[in-house]
C-alpha cells in the first residue's frame, strides 16, 4: 500500500481537478468548489494556522455541519502535523468545555456564533485553548474570521503545505475522537494515520463507487463512520455533495448520490415514510405496493442465495420494477447503487425492504477504537449475509471469548484513550486483542453475528438471559415507537419503555381532526393506546415466555440528544432514561 498517511489519500483529488468537485447543498441552493480551489484555500489555512503557533502534535478542536469547509479546515490541520479533535455541534457548553479541557486543544475552530459562544464559555476553564476561529456569522472580540485565515493566500503556500505534509508519519496521531459516553464520561480514542489509512484501503475492497459518480456526506462528520466514508471518497477521487443530516430527506432528489454512509434509524425512517405513503393511498395501489416489494424480496432473496430467477418471477420482477420499484428509486435520487451502515445494528425488515427495491444496505460493524471498521458485508451475491455484519477486514484476527465477546486485534485498532491508561489497559487482552464489548458468533463462512452489547445484556432474578436490542429492535416495525428501551437485570420480569414517533402521533390525530399539539393528549387516547398494546402483543409472540414483555409504559415525549437521553449518534443511553423514568419503572414493578 503506497498511501501511509491521510495526505496521501488527499493527493489523490488532485489527480483529476474539477469544477463543482465539491458541492454543498442546502434547501434553497447551493455552492461549490473547484479541486483547487478547494486546495488554495486548504494550504493557506495551514498557513495561517502555523502562524498562529499551531505546530506537530498541537490540537485542534473543531465543531462545524457537514460542508466542504470540515475538510479543508481538517486537512490543514493534518498537514502541520497537527491533531483534529472533532466535536458534535449537539453538545452542551458544559460538554465542550470538558473535551477542550481535556485534549488541551490550542485552537477551537467553530462553524457560527451559536457554537462559538461554548467555546467562548469554557475559554475560562481551558488554559491551554489560546485562539478561537469562526466560519460565519457575528464575531466576539477576539475571535478571527476563517475567511480571513484562507483568504491571505501568500506566494509558496502550496509548496509549503507538500513540504510540511511530507514530513507527517503514518505513526503520528491524526485524530482523538471522543466516544459518546453512554455510560458515563467521554474518553477520547486516539487514531493514528495508519490505523485510518489501513481501515480506507480493506474499506474499499467492500465498496463500488466510480470516479465520476457522486458520494454524498450528510452524517456529523466527527462520526467516524462519515469520516471514513469521506477519506474513501477522497482516495478515489470521487466528487462529493455534502448536506445537512436535516435536509437530506428533502435534498436526496436533488442531489442524486450514488452512495453514502448511513446509520440504522435513517434508513427506518425512509422505510416507515415510504410504507405510511403507500398505506395512504388507495386500496388498488397499496395491494401494487406490498405485491411489488413482495416480488422484489423474492427476486433479492434468490441473488443473495446464488440461485437463478427466470420465467415467471423475472416477468412479473420487471413489471414490479417498472410500475413502483423503479419509482421509489427515483425519490432517493434513482442513481443510488448501495448505503454502507453502520453505529447500531440494522432490523432485518429493513434491510429486506431496501433489497426488494434493488438498494442493497451494505451493513457494517466496529467502534470508534476500531477506525471505525471491523467488518463489512459486500455488494455482490455470497459476499453479503442479512442479519450480519459481513465478513472481516483482511487484517483483522478474530476471536469469541467464553462469554461470547467478540475480540479483535488488527492494525486498525486504535492506540489507546487519550490520558487514560488505566481505561486503555482494561479493554486488551493478555495476548493484545481489543475486548469489543459486543457479544456475537462467527459461521463457518466468516459471518460476524451480533447479539448485543455485553453491558447492555439482561439477566432476571430468576438468572436467564437477555439481549434487549433485538427485541427493541422488533418494535420499530410499528410506525408509532421510535424507540424501546427495556429493563429487567435483577428483576422478576421483563418491562418496556415506549418512545412514541412524534410525527407518527401526530399524524394520527390530524386524520381524526385532533389537536396535534399536545403530545400527551393525543397518546392517551384510548384507540392510539391499542396501537401501542397491540405492538407489544406482536412482538411478545416471537419471544420465549422469560424474554416476554409482562409490562410496558409509553413515555410522553420522544427520546432526544437534547434532552440526554440518547447520544449524538442517536444510541439510547440506557442510564440516562432508566433514571429519568425511575418512577415509571417501579410503577411496573409495584
Amino acid at each position: 500500500m503506497s498511501d501511509r498517511t491521510i495526505l496521501d489519500l488527499y493527493r489523490h483529488e488532485l489527480d483529476d481537478p474539477r469544477e463543482d468537485h465539491y458541492v454543498h447543498y442546502f434547501p434553497g441552493g447551493t455552492r461549490s468548489f473547484g479541486t483547487m480551489e478547494f486546495f488554495r484555500r486548504t494550504a493557506a489555512l495551514a498557513d495561517a494556522l502555523a502562524d498562529l503557533g499551531v505546530a506537530a502534535g498541537d490540537r485542534v478542536i473543531v465543531v462545524c455541519d457537514t460542508r466542504p469547509e470540515w475538510h479543508m479546515v481538517d486537512i490543514a490541520i493534518l498537514s502541520l502535523g497537527s491533531v483534529n479533535a472533532p466535536i458534535y455541534a449537539t453538545l452542551t457548553p458544559e460538554q465542550v468545555a470538558y473535551q477542550a479541557r481535556d485534549s488541551g486543544a490550542a485552537v477551537a475552530i467553530a462553524e457560527d456564533t451559536e457554537q462559538m459562544a461554548k467555546f467562548i464559555a469554557a475559554r475560562p476553564t481551558c488554559p491551554e485553548l489560546e485562539h478561537l476561529v469562526q466560519l460565519e456569522g457575528p464575531r466576539e472580540e477576539g475571535v478571527f474570521a476563517l475567511d480571513d485565515l484562507w483568504g491571505g493566500t501568500t506566494d509558496g503556500a502550496e509548496e509549503r503545505f507538500w513540504e510540511r505534509a511530507d514530513q507527517v508519519s503514518e505513526e503520528d496521531l491524526a485524530t482523538i475522537v471522543y466516544t459518546s459516553g453512554t455510560t458515563g464520561e467521554p474518553k477520547g480514542v486516539m487514531l493514528t494515520h495508519r490505523n485510518i489509512v489501513i481501515n480506507v484501503a480493506e474499506g474499499l475492497e467492500r465498496v463500488e463507487v466510480a470516479r465520476d459518480e457522486f458520494g454524498l456526506e450528510f452524517l456529523p462528520l466527527c462520526h467516524m463512520i462519515e469520516r471514513l466514508a469521506g477519506y474513501m471518497y477522497m482516495s478515489l477521487g470521487v466528487s462529493r455533495a455534502y448536506c445537512s443530516v436535516y435536509h437530506v430527506g428533502e435534498l436526496m432528489k436533488e442531489i442524486r448520490p450514488a452512495v453514502f454512509a448511513s446509520v440504522p434509524r435513517l434508513l427506518e425512517k425512509v422505510h416507515a415514510a415510504i410504507v405510511a405513503r403507500a398505506e395512504a393511498a388507495s386500496p388498488a395501489k397499496r395491494a401494487l405496493f406490498h405485491w411489488s416489494v413482495t416480488t422484489g424480496a423474492e427476486v433479492a432473496r434468490r441473488q443473495l442465495a446464488g440461485e437463478p430467477v427466470g420465467g415467471g418471477l423475472a416477468l412479473k420482477h420487471r413489471l414490479a420494477d417498472r410500475l413502483v420499484l423503479s419509482k421509489i428509486r427515483a425519490a432517493l435520487g434513482g442513481r443510488l447503487k448501495a448505503s454502507f451502515c453502520g453505529g447500531a445494528a440494522v432490523p432485518l425488515y429493513v434491510h429486506e425492504f431496501f433489497q426488494a427495491i434493488g438498494i442493497p444496505i451494505q451493513e457494517a460493524w466496529g467502534l470508534t477504537e476500531t477506525s471505525p471498521m471491523i467488518s463489512m458485508n459486500g455488494s455482490l451475491p455470497g459476499d453479503m449475509r442479512l442479519g450480519s455484519v459481513g465478513r472481516p477486514l483482511s487484517s483483522y484476527e478474530m476471536r469469541v471469548a467464553d462469554d461470547g465477546e467478540l475480540l479483535a486485534k488488527g492494525p486498525s485498532v486504535f492506540s489507546g484513550y487519550w490520558n487514560k491508561p488505566e481505561q486503555t489497559a482494561e479493554v486488551f487482552d493478555g495476548e493484545g486483542f481489543f475486548r469489543t464489548g459486543d457479544i456475537g458468533t462467527i459461521d463457518d463462512d466468516g459471518f460476524i453475528f451480533i447479539t448485543d452489547r455485553k453491558k447492555d445484556l439482561i439477566v432476571t432474578a430468576g438468572g436467564k438471559n437477555i439481549a434487549p436490542q433485538p427485541v427493541e429492535s422488533e418494535f420499530k416495525e410499528s410506525p408509532y415507537i421510535e424507540n424501546a428501551v427495556l429493563i429487567g437485570d435483577g428483576r422478576p420480569y421483563i418491562v418496556a419503555l415506549l418512545a412514541p414517533d412524534p410525527e407518527v402521533v401526530a399524524a394520527w390525530a390530524e386524520e381524526r381532526g385532533e389537536d396535534a399539539g399536545d403530545l400527551a393528549t393525543v397518546l392517551a387516547r384510548p384507540e392510539l393506546a391499542r396501537e401501542f398494546a397491540q405492538a407489544v402483543e406482536g412482538v411478545n409472540e416471537k419471544l420465549a415466555r422469560f424474554e416476554q414483555i409482562k409490562q410496558f409504559r409509553v413515555l410522553p415525549e420522544p427520546l432526544t440528544v437534547e434532552g440526554g437521553a440518547l447520544t449524538p449518534t442517536m444510541k439510547v443511553k440506557r442510564r440516562a432514561v432508566t433514571e429519568a423514568y425511575a418512577d415509571l419503572i417501579e410503577e411496573m414493578y409495584a
